[in-house]
């Protein structure tokens, strides 16, 4: 894994890059505009800046520029050139296989839920139990959360949430440095 600083300077320079393109494109933009087009570069840039070695950064990418997005064309500008998009285009081998072994595992614990309930059904009520439903339940919030977190098992999401979340903290501290940076220059 990378520092943090730099991980703060590659998503600083293609951020900017980003919002340069966007700038170019269109001179009069609205404060909506301008929202959507900050906080869309900033997600590019950031997943961008990742190189696409977390799964999560692939999944914002694609999310951004698939089929049927409104926002499809801007996030193409914000990615400029194919050398960039590149890595948009590479799919996990990996993940594809790893897909039906979920939904494999799904159909196997949902049949077997069924036949426990059927056979046992005071095991609803055990503590054990209790603390597996509620951890699931905090699982599956917690793969909501995260970009293309449906499609990981529990290590691989702690591990791409831990991942995400430093982004997300290089991704707020960059902004605050040039937020305050902008206060002291409108000062001057």
């Amino acid at each position: 894994m990378r520092s943090r600083f730099s991980l703060k300077q590659e998503f600083l320079k293609k951020w900017i890059l980003g919002l340069q393109r966007c700038r170019s494109s269109k001179k009069n933009m609205s404060i909506f505009e301008r929202k959507k087009v900050i906080k869309l570069s900033a997600d590019v840039a950031m997943a961008s800046a990742r190189k696409g070695t977390t799964c999560w950064s692939r999944a914002l990418i694609a999310d951004a520029i698939k089929e049927g997005n409104a926002d499809k064309h801007l996030a193409e500008k914000i990615l400029g050139p194919a050398s960039e998009r590149q890595l948009t285009e590479k799919v996990p081998v990996g993940a594809m296989a790893y897909n039906k072994r979920i939904r494999s595992k799904k159909i196997l614990k949902r049949s077997s839920v069924i036949l426990r309930t059927i056979k046992c059904a005071p095991q609803a009520a055990r503590p054990s139990s209790i603390v597996k439903r509620l951890v699931g339940k905090r699982r599956q919030i917690l793969r909501s959360l995260i970009p293309g977190g449906e499609f990981m098992n529990g290590v691989s999401l702690i591990e791409e949430t831990l991942d995400y979340i430093i982004s997300l903290r290089a991704q707020v501290d960059v902004m605050r440095s040039l937020a305050s940076a902008s206060k002291l220059v409108n000062l001057n």
